[in-house]
């Protein structure tokens, strides 16, 4: 079996799993806000985790807020910000078209409270429109409350200028939030280089336990709580804290610095897969290709082809890869990612991602090679649209 959707979720890393099988057996299980010998051992275990995720993303330690994953942390920061952005003047959100709907969404609900949301267009190639940005924050200059443009795209994997965007928001006193979830736990990070203001992430896209997650703060002190609780992380995320579930935060991340070697040679390979699946079949056009893309993630399209189609065959084969598309009476839609980089629906009904993961072994590729090739041969004999 090979699992290729890393993107949608990836399996819990073997660290992590060797980790939590001898957790769950020795212990301690305590509240870490009580404040007798076993939680105060609990909170340690938790605090030294929170240093670990720190050291690794480039933050510090207080900067770093557990959380249950990137949405949570995506719906905290415009909460924060744009609670009050509106009374002193300031009513316009900038996002791009290829975010995840998490950010889209709260973008739409801070539209129904009065403010205006600009999305930034996308070129062909999958890379947000920088010089567009550089004009709205010229000509809006005072009135932009948020900007919110991720760091990589979770369909066709293409990489983002955020630190070049982060220079501009800050020259310009705008908050700059960036989406991480797709970028941490596949290339290095370093936040405080970067110099973003809120940057979020999810255990499940780098191998921790799915609900755990992390929100990267500039100023930590201008978080609202969502939930107010009984004031754990300082007050900013109330509820008693998911423990167990941070610790495999640090376990994961300090895996993928262990093994961060084995991306570059997943992205020669991957490079290898493309060049022969686009000799074998010369129409099949990859998503991305011309933009700097995760060493991970492949978005490959046959036109003509159903996507869905690709994926049924591809399963037969006991290969799991996704679509990252809609589908309704057998009509798959042009995802919203693909239709803000102008992709025809001849190619974006078509399309499947291929995604990996450092614990993927290299020879994957070549197994996907020749299903996709059989796939290809079997389906593009009889065109679905």
């Amino acid at each position: 079996m090979i699992y290729a959707d890393y993107n949608g979720s990836a399996p819990i890393c073997e660290d992590v799993k060797e980790y939590f099988i001898k957790r769950l057996q020795d212990g301690p299980f305590a509240n870490p806000n009580s404040i007798h010998r076993l939680g105060t051992k609990v909170l340690t275990a938790m605090e030294n985790s929170r240093a670990i995720c720190a050291k690794t993303l480039g933050a510090k330690y207080t900067q770093v807020i557990f959380n249950s994953g990137a949405t949570e942390g995506i719906t905290q920061v415009f909460h924060s910000v744009l609670d009050s952005a509106k009374d002193d003047g300031q009513n316009i959100v900038i996002t791009s078209g290829i975010e995840h709907s998490a950010v889209i969404n709260c973008a739409k609900f801070y539209v129904n409270k009065g403010y205006t949301h600009k999305i930034v267009p996308t070129l062909s190639n999958g890379v947000i429109d920088f010089d567009q940005l550089k004009e709205w924050l010229k000509e809006f200059k005072g009135r932009i409350a948020l900007v919110a443009i991720m760091a990589a795209n979770n369909e066709t994997g293409v990489i983002q200028p955020f630190e070049e965007i982060a220079s501009i928001c800050t020259k310009n006193e705008v908050p700059f939030l960036c989406d991480t979830t797709q970028f941490i736990g596949k290339c290095h990070f370093d936040f405080q280089k970067t110099n973003i203001d809120y940057a979020v992430t999810s255990g499940h896209k780098f191998g921790a336990l799915t609900g755990t997650g992390i929100l990267l703060a500039k100023h930590p002190g201008k978080l609202h709580p969502l939930v107010i609780g009984g004031g754990q992380e300082k007050g900013i995320r109330g509820g008693t804290q998911n423990y167990l579930g941070y610790e495999t935060l640090a376990v994961a991340l300090d895996s993928f610095t262990k093994n961060a070697g084995k991306y570059e040679d997943l992205k020669v390979k991957r490079l290898e897969f493309e060049k022969e699946i686009k000799k074998r079949f010369p129409q099949v056009v990859i998503l991305g290709e011309d933009a700097p893309r995760v060493c991970s993630t492949t978005y490959i399209s046959y036109p003509g082809v159903h996507g869905q189609a690709v994926q049924i065959e591809l399963e037969s084969s006991d290969i799991f890869v996704t679509t990252s598309s809609a589908c309704s009476d057998n009509e798959p839609v042009t995802s919203k990612v693909l239709k803000a980089m102008g992709v025809s629906d001849e190619v974006g009904r078509g399309v499947v991602r291929i995604s990996l993961g450092h614990c993927s072994p290299l020879e994957s590729y070549d197994k996907i090679l020749e299903a996709l090739t059989n796939a290809y041969e079997k389906l593009g004999k009889i065109k679905s649209y």
